[in-house]
């Protein structure tokens, strides 16, 4: 079996970065790597309708997150949105003996 690697992983805090929720942040509940998607907490809220059951007897209409395609989301590294390539610490350079 070939395992899918993704540049997040389930628990890691995201930003959407493109598409209809573009600038909401949240928690990855879970990874969905066949389709290529993840569900973030807070994040497209869908509505299910749900029958009547045992649990629901007069039915219900339930709100869960939907999932977003994993290209669309951006890794927020200890709560600091960050760039691509913006993070490089700057070197100092060493200091030149003065005679």
């Amino acid at each position: 079996m070939n395992r899918i690697k993704f540049h997040v992983k389930k628990g890691d805090n995201v930003e959407v970065v493109s598409g209809n929720f573009r600038g909401s942040s949240g928690r990855i509940l879970q990874v969905l790597p066949k389709k290529e998607r993840v569900l973030i907490e807070g994040v497209r809220i869908i509505k299910k309708h749900l029958r009547k059951s045992q649990d629901n007897p007069s039915g219900k209409i339930a709100e869960r997150e939907g999932p977003i395609h994993i290209s669309n989301v951006r890794l927020i590294e200890k709560g600091e949105k960050t760039r691509k390539g913006a993070k490089k610490e700057a070197k100092a350079k060493p200091e030149k003996a003065k005679s």
